[in-house]
């Protein structure tokens, strides 16, 4: 009888030993609301810590922080080799391929799950998880989230000169780092090319900073241009902005000058090209060594080394006079074309949607050894 009685005593113990820890546990989810946050768009999709999705929405100007419930840890992921990409895709939501558009791909640093954001012909956004070689639907409309309105974001109806839209470049790319959300996109400022710095969790403040750059194809400085894709990346101990833009600048920003209010020159390093757009930017080490990928919609997949950068010191200020001529930082073309998406998959294997020459849609990983 003492002993069932000192095991229940002990087990008691146990129980609010266990409670307390769970109670004053804490995490990065704590605080969100469960339910529907209501995302119009998804234009773009960062991980942070803890399995936590954030999601771009230009149409409302918002940042959405979701709880995917995915944060089992895995150090290694498997390899990825589907075709017919986006008819799987459409079949998964009872549709055809040509009523979806991919918009994004991003990679669970945590459980190396890929996910993938999907607008459908009348604008409905959805998002996917690739588990195995199965697509799986994540509901939106009950989830846990946070979120934060952009301030003072490009109008809903604004136009360019040639009378496009400009809204979609709310949010025109966004990373997490170091427990903030960095977002690049248009503000309805006068120097429109912004850079933003939001704390997470989310609370009422975000750095706004208005960006100019040398544009050597166009012959002439700009400040209303968005950046496409960016990375963050060292330099000699020191963090910088990578940034890329249409035409197709590369430009460097100190991160230290990018703080609220502050109108920031950037140091253009190359002008990789005419007549092209970057889509995707990812860093990834070789041999030790670091380097970054990006693809291009008129040109084959870009690796720079990082210390061919730190090597180059110079700024590019004046015109570049002939049709897609490169110059500044030299970089070395990779036999990929018509790459999408990218992003890292694990520290050994990148993964990458790409439209095949015939025109199929697929997705695959590659070790780091053959890029």
């Amino acid at each position: 009888m003492k002993k069932l009685l000192f095991g229940l005593i002990l087990g008691g113990l146990g129980w609010v030993t266990i409670s307390a820890f769970n109670e004053t546990k804490s995490t990065l989810t704590d605080g969100f609301l469960i339910g529907d946050p209501e995302i119009a768009s998804i234009t773009s999709l960062s991980f942070g810590p803890e399995g936590i999705l954030f999601i771009g929405d230009s149409k409302n100007a918002t940042i959405y922080a979701l709880d995917t419930e995915d944060a089992d840890p895995k150090d290694e992921s498997a390899e990825i080799n589907l075709g017919d990409f986006d008819t799987k895709i459409a079949a998964s939501l009872g549709r055809t391929k040509d009523q979806i558009k991919v918009t994004d791909m991003a990679v669970n640093p945590v459980s190396k799950t890929v996910y993938f954001s999907v607008n459908l012909v009348d604008g409905t956004p959805v998002l996917l998880k690739l588990e195995e070689e199965a697509l799986v639907n994540i509901p939106l409309n009950n989830i846990g989230y946070s979120k934060i309105a952009l301030s003072d974001a490009v109008e809903v109806n604004a136009e360019d000169k040639r009378g496009r839209p400009l809204r979609i470049w709310a949010i025109s790319d966004m990373k997490y780092h170091k427990g903030k959300i960095l977002v690049s996109g248009l503000s309805n400022k006068e120097f429109g090319s912004t850079f933003r710095s939001i704390p997470f969790p989310f609370k009422d403040t975000q750095d706004y900073a208005s960006l100019e750059i040398y544009h050597a194809a166009h012959g002439q400085y700009e400040t209303f241009a968005p950046i496409k894709t960016f990375d963050v990346i060292a330099l000699e101990n020191k963090e910088y902005l990578m940034a890329s833009y249409t035409c197709t600048p590369l430009v460097l920003f100190p991160m230290e000058e990018l703080k609220e209010g502050k109108h920031t020159k950037g140091r253009t390093v190359a002008e990789l090209g005419s007549g092209n757009s970057p889509l995707d930017m990812i860093s990834f080490e070789k041999e030790g060594k670091p380097y970054f990928l990006m693809s291009n919609t008129n040109r084959s997949v870009m690796r720079i080394d990082y210390t061919t950068i730190a090597d180059f010191k110079e700024s590019l200020t004046t015109p570049v006079t002939e049709f897609a001529k490169a110059t500044g930082v030299g970089y070395v073309s990779l036999p990929m074309v018509n790459v999408l998406q990218l992003d890292n998959l694990d520290a050994n294997k990148v993964v990458y949607m790409q439209r095949t020459s015939s025109g199929e849609l697929i997705l695959r990983s590659r070790s780091t050894k053959w890029m």
